[in-house]
C-alpha cells in the first residue's frame, strides 16, 4: 500500500495543520505590534542571548513536563505532562523513525502522523525496528494513561485532588471532544492495520489481533485512518478559540518574560499574550477562598481572564476579587491576574473625581534631617494600639523619629488605584511624595503592608522603605537586651500584601522567635489565608467577608496558640471583630509587650542627710 491508494484521508490533518501555521504567527505579530517600541527594543536585544537559553529550559520545564503543576498536586501534573510531553515524544520519535525508515529527512509532514498506514507491513527486522515501534506503542499507552485520568477530572475532580472543576464554554467543549478522539482514534486506526497486516509493536499489535477476530478490520482500517486525521484537523482548528490556545502562547509568553517585558498599568499587546495562555486548569479556583469559603464561583481568575477574552466581562467577575495574590502564586503559567484586574479597573472607571489636595502643615514641626520618618496610614490609624506600640519601642529604644500623618490620616493612594481612580492615586502619591522629601528623613518606616507595597512600587523615593517587622528585626539584633522572650506559644499570619505582595517572610519569623515560641500552621508563606478584610472586594457581602475571616482565624488559632500575630492593621482589625477567644494583635504590640523593664533609679541614703540615684 503506498502514498497514491488513498492519498485524500490525509488533508483534513494538512489542513488544520496549515491553519494553525498561518493563525498563530499572524495573531502574535498583531499583538507585539501592541507592544510599546521600549519592549520591542528589549526583544531586539535580548532574542541572541542567554536569556533565550533561559527561556527555552523554562519551556521544557513547565509547558511540557509541567513542573509547577507537579508541585501543587502531583496525580495532576503526571496528567498534564503525559499529554504535552507525550505527544511531543511521539512526534519526535515518530520523525525519526520516518527518516531512519525511509531515508529521507525531508518526507512530508503527515507522514510520520500516518505511518503505519502508509508502511503497514514494516516488521522489526533488527533491534532499530524492535525499538521503535515498542517506544512508540510505550509512548502511546502514556498519553492514553493521562487522558484517562483528564476524563475522571472532568466528571469526579475529587478524584485527583481538586476542590472543583472548571466550567467550560462552546469553544472548549469542541475542541475538548476533538482531542479526547485523536488519541482512541490513533490506537483504532494503528491497531486495525497491525491486525490486517499481523505487524506492529507489543500493544498495537495485541489489540490489532483482538479486534481483527472481532471486527471486519480491513472493511474499517480506512475509516479509522480518515476518523484519526479529521480530529488532527478539528483539533487544530479549534484550537486558537479554546482554552488551548495556551499550548503555544505560552511558550511566547515565557520567551517574552525572560526578554524583560513585563505587565504594564495600562492594557498592551503583553496582556493578550497573558490572556490567551490561560489553560483554564482550574487550580486558581481551587485555592481562591472566595470559592472555598463564601462559595463565590463566578469570579475567579480562570473566569475573569476567559470572560475578558471574549470580550463578556461583567463588572461583578472584575470588582468581586481579594487581590490576595493566592491566584498568581498558584498559577502554572505565572500569569500576573491582580495586574491585569487593575488595568481593566482603570479602564472601566471612566470617571474622575477632583484630585485631593492636603495643605503643606500637614507635615508635623520640623523634623530632624536624617532622622527616621514614621508613616503610619489609614487603618494604623483605626487601629491606634499599633502606632501607640511603635512609639513607645522607638522610644525606649532611642530612636529619632517624627510621625508623618500624626495630625490624621494621610493616604498612601493604593485603594484608589484598586478602585480604578488611576489620576486620582497618582495625584496622592506626588503630593505624599513631596511632605515625605520636605521631611529630610533617611528611612520611611510603615507598619501598613499595603503602604509598604505602594511606597516601593509607585513612589520614586531617594531614601528606603522599610516595613516595621523588617526594621524591628535590624533593631532587636542592634539591641539584644531590648526584648525578653516571653516563652508564650504564638501563630503567625502572613497578610497577603507583605508575603505574596512582597516576598519578606523571615524578616518577620526570625523577630517573632526573639520574644515567643513561634508554631507553625497548616497555610502558611506563599499559601498564606487572606484574613477577608480587603479594600479590593468592591462587590463582596459582609456575611461573605465573615466567611472568610472565619475560616483563616480558625486555622490561626487550631494550635491554640497564646494569641495570634500579624503584621498588618488591616487583618489585625479584620481578625479582631466579634467575640475571639484568642486574641489577635500585630506584631509591634507583641514586641511592647516583650519590652524589658526599665530600670528605675533607686535612692540610696548617704550619711545623715545626703540620698543620691543609681
Amino acid at each position: 500500500m503506498n502514498l497514491s491508494d488513498h492519498p485524500f484521508f490525509v488533508w483534513p490533518f494538512v489542513a488544520g495543520m496549515a491553519f494553525l501555521c498561518i493563525y498563530l504567527p499572524a495573531v502574535y505579530l498583531k499583538w507585539l505590534r501592541k507592544t510599546s517600541i521600549r519592549d520591542r527594543k528589549k526583544i531586539s536585544a535580548a532574542i541572541f542571548s542567554a536569556k533565550t537559553i533561559r527561556a527555552i529550559r523554562e519551556i521544557f520545564s513547565e509547558c511540557l513536563l509541567h513542573r509547577r503543576i507537579f508541585r501543587f498536586n502531583p496525580t495532576l501534573g503526571y496528567m498534564h505532562m503525559s499529554l504535552a510531553f507525550g505527544w511531543f515524544l511521539l512526534i519526535v520519535v515518530g520523525k525519526t523513525e520516518t527518516m531512519l525508515y525511509t531515508r529521507d529527512g525531508f518526507n512530508p509532514p503527515y507522514l510520520p502522523v500516518f505511518f503505519k498506514y502508509f508502511y503497514p507491513d514494516h516488521i522489526p527486522a533488527n533491534f532499530k525496528g524492535l525499538f521503535f515501534l515498542t517506544l512508540m506503542d510505550l509512548l502511546l499507552l502514556f498519553v492514553l494513561s493521562g487522558l484517562t485520568l483528564a476524563i475522571f477530572k472532568r466528571f469526579k475532580s475529587k478524584f485527583l485532588g481538586m476542590k472543583k472543576t472548571t466550567r467550560h464554554i462552546l469553544p472548549d467543549r469542541i475542541a475538548l471532544t476533538f482531542l479526547w478522539l485523536i488519541f482512541p482514534l490513533r490506537w483504532l486506526a494503528e491497531s486495525l492495520t497491525s491486525g490486517v497486516y499481523n505487524a506492529g509493536g507489543f500493544f498495537t499489535l495485541s489489540s490489532g489481533r483482538a479486534l481483527a477476530s472481532l471486527l471486519p478490520a480491513e472493511q474499517l482500517l480506512l475509516p479509522a485512518w480518515w476518523a484519526y486525521s479529521i480530529a488532527l484537523g478539528g483539533f487544530f482548528v479549534a484550537l486558537p478559540f479554546s482554552r488551548y490556545m495556551h499550548i503555544f502562547t505560552e511558550a511566547a509568553l515565557i520567551l517574552l518574560k525572560h526578554w524583560g517585558v513585563k505587565t504594564t498599568k495600562r492594557e498592551n499587546g503583553y496582556t493578550d499574550f497573558e490572556i490567551h495562555s490561560c489553560s483554564r486548569c482550574g487550580i486558581c479556583a481551587n485555592v481562591c477562598q472566595l470559592s472555598t469559603d463564601a462559595e463565590i464561583n463566578h469570579s475567579q481568575a480562570v473566569y475573569f481572564l476567559r470572560d475578558l477574552r471574549y470580550n463578556r466581562l461583567q463588572p461583578d467577575t472584575a470588582e468581586n476579587c481579594l487581590f490576595c495574590g493566592r491566584c498568581s502564586a498558584a498559577c502554572p503559567v505565572d500569569i500576573q491576574v491582580d495586574d491585569i484586574r487593575l488595568q481593566q479597573r482603570t479602564a472601566r472607571a471612566n470617571r474622575c473625581a477632583p484630585a485631593i489636595r492636603r495643605p503643606a502643615s500637614q507635615l508635623p514641626g520640623t523634623p530632624e534631617p536624617g532622622s527616621i520618618l514614621y508613616f503610619a496610614g489609614c487603618m494604623t490609624h483605626l487601629t491606634p494600639s499599633i502606632k501607640e506600640a511603635i512609639r513607645t519601642i522607638l522610644n525606649r529604644a532611642d530612636v529619632k523619629f517624627s510621625i508623618l500623618d500624626e495630625a490624621g490620616g494621610i493616604c498612601c493612594g493604593r485603594p484608589a488605584m484598586q478602585a480604578g481612580f488611576r489620576q486620582q492615586a497618582e495625584s496622592i502619591i506626588q503630593q505624599t511624595t513631596e511632605m515625605i522629601l520636605r521631611s529630610e528623613a533617611s528611612l520611611l518606616l510603615v507598619s501598613c503592608p499595603i503602604c509598604y507595597k505602594v511606597f516601593n512600587e509607585e513612589y520614586q523615593l531617594p531614601i528606603p522603605v522599610k516595613h516595621h517587622s523588617v526594621f524591628f528585626k535590624e533593631l532587636a539584633a542592634a539591641k539584644p537586651g531590648l526584648f525578653k522572650n516571653s516563652r508564650k506559644r504564638i501563630t503567625f499570619h502572613d497578610s497577603c500584601e507583605l508575603g505574596r505582595g512582597s516576598g519578606i517572610y523571615e524578616e518577620p519569623r526570625e523577630l517573632l522567635c526573639r520574644v515567643a515560641h513561634l508554631v507553625p500552621t497548616a497555610h502558611e508563606r506563599e499559601d498564606a489565608l487572606c484574613c477577608g478584610g480587603s479594600l479590593a472586594n468592591l462587590a463582596i457581602s459582609p456575611a461573605q467577608r465573615d466567611l472568610i475571616t472565619d475560616t483563616a482565624y480558625e486555622q490561626l488559632i487550631a494550635p491554640a496558640p497564646d494569641y495570634v500575630v500579624t503584621s498588618c492593621p488591616m487583618c489585625k482589625k479584620t481578625f479582631s471583630k466579634g467575640k475571639r477567644d484568642i486574641p489577635v494583635v500585630d506584631i509591634a504590640e507583641a514586641l511592647q509587650m516583650a519590652l524589658t523593664p526599665e530600670e528605675k533609679p533607686v535612692r540610696v541614703k548617704v550619711g545623715k542627710r545626703a540620698e543620691v540615684l543609681v
